[in-house]
């Protein structure tokens, strides 16, 4: 069965997470991408072994996320024989990928400008922190100051909580996912048109774009959604709840009219139906401090496996699910499924677990295949059977050290 993005060539000058993971998600669905990283150096995410100061004995948590189903290229871009053999490459690519520092690949004749000219169906896509143009384009960035520029560090948590960091480099993994849209919208286009073309994402655009809802609300009503006190949840039934094992559910009935009469009785309090203060959503919204605490006291009186039999069995048909953990996720059964964590055989360290793919595709599915490559692992490999190169002039570029 074929990959959907075989016979794609993708160049991969990124490094750390947000452009890395564009890429392997090139990768995943097939694409032949040659990380290119810096002679006797690598990409500093290749360093990233430990956590909490404890060293790690087994795979590089971050780097492996970010760069499997790749192959790996040593070049030093420093010296002339070194942008020779990128550009050699670019010629015979259909995407470059980079995410420095606005001028760091101009300065070193990687841009745009230059590729396009080496090959003009060539898609160039660059993963910065606030956008190509105004007066912050050419500033730094990382994950944290993308939460942080993007409003999500005020959306998240209660109104009287402090900006929240939120864990998991999301910013980076949005920013990547979003690049990657664009990567293959930009090859549809150049199917139609033949022409490639610079595709630009940002932390900023994607963390955007991730809360859509709540800045259109802003944009058409002047007001963004609220950060609310779950003690107090306007509508009780959109909600979460602990139960009397300390773990929690979350309930989701928009349309909690529907489901209120049913609900007080599976919660063993029938009489709620009726109850002039919660009678209709408007009057729980009104009430809502006393209807939480009510539905609190209910859940605290049994464990979560209980809950969950009771509300299963019950004909309300109830919307709702467990809080998981990410400790929980590998072995949530629905993630195990659908195959959103996949086990590899590391070459190092044996059989390995991964994110897996968070889309299906019926007839050309992607697939996890590789572990990320070792420093320079394939630049031999690369340079021969992409550029046709012989051992004699692979071993001169050695010699000099540029690859």
């Amino acid at each position: 069965m074929s990959l959907p993005l075989e016979g794609i060539r993708v160049l991969d000058w990124t490094i750390w997470q947000q452009g890395p993971i564009c890429s392997s998600m090139l990768a995943d669905m097939g694409a032949d991408v040659i990380k290119i990283e810096q002679t006797g150096v690598g990409d500093p995410g290749r360093s990233l072994v430990s956590a909490g100061g404890a060293e790690v004995k087994r795979a590089n948590w971050y780097f492996e996320s970010h760069n499997r189903n790749k192959r790996g290229v040593t070049l030093d871009f420093s010296k002339p024989e070194g942008r020779e053999v990128l550009y050699a490459l670019a010629e015979k690519s259909d995407v470059f990928v980079q995410n420095f520092r606005q001028g760091v690949a101009a300065r070193l004749g990687l841009d745009y400008a230059t590729l396009r000219e080496k090959n003009p169906r060539l898609i160039y896509a660059s993963a910065t922190g606030y956008g190509p143009l105004g007066p912050e384009s050419g500033e730094p960035s990382f994950d944290h100051l993308g939460l942080a520029r993007s409003g999500i560090m005020l959306a998240a948590g209660e109104p009287d909580m402090p900006p929240l960091g939120i864990s998991g480099g999301i910013a980076d993994q949005m920013g990547g996912a979003m690049l990657a849209y664009g990567v293959m919208t930009a090859l549809f286009a150049r199917e139609r048109t033949g022409r490639g073309q610079e595709v630009n994402g940002s932390h900023l655009g994607s963390m955007l774009f991730l809360q859509g809802l709540s800045v259109s609300m802003k944009l058409m009503a002047g007001v963004a959604m609220p950060r609310s006190f779950r003690a107090r949840a306007l509508n009780p039934l959109w909600n979460h709840y602990r139960c009397g094992d300390g773990k929690w559910l979350a309930l989701a009935m928009l349309q909690s009219d529907r489901y209120w009469p049913d609900f007080a009785r599976a919660i063993g309090r029938p009489e709620l139906a009726k109850d002039e203060r919660f009678e209709d959503l408007g009057a729980r919204a009104r009430n809502a401090a006393e209807c939480v605490a009510i539905i609190d006291a209910a859940f605290a009186s049994k464990s979560r496996a209980e809950w969950m039999k009771i509300l299963n069995d019950d004909p309300g048909d109830y919307i709702y699910t467990i809080v998981n953990s990410v400790d929980d996720l590998p072995d949530d059964p629905q993630v195990r499924a659908n195959d959103y964590v996949v086990t590899i055989d590391h070459p190092q360290h044996g059989p390995t677990r991964m994110v897996g793919i968070p889309v299906q595709l019926s007839d050309t599915p992607g697939s996890v295949r590789t572990a990320a490559p070792e420093l320079g692992q394939h630049t031999e490999e690369v340079l021969m059977d992409v550029l046709g190169w012989d051992w004699d002039r692979i071993g001169a570029l050695r010699e000099k050290g540029v690859i």
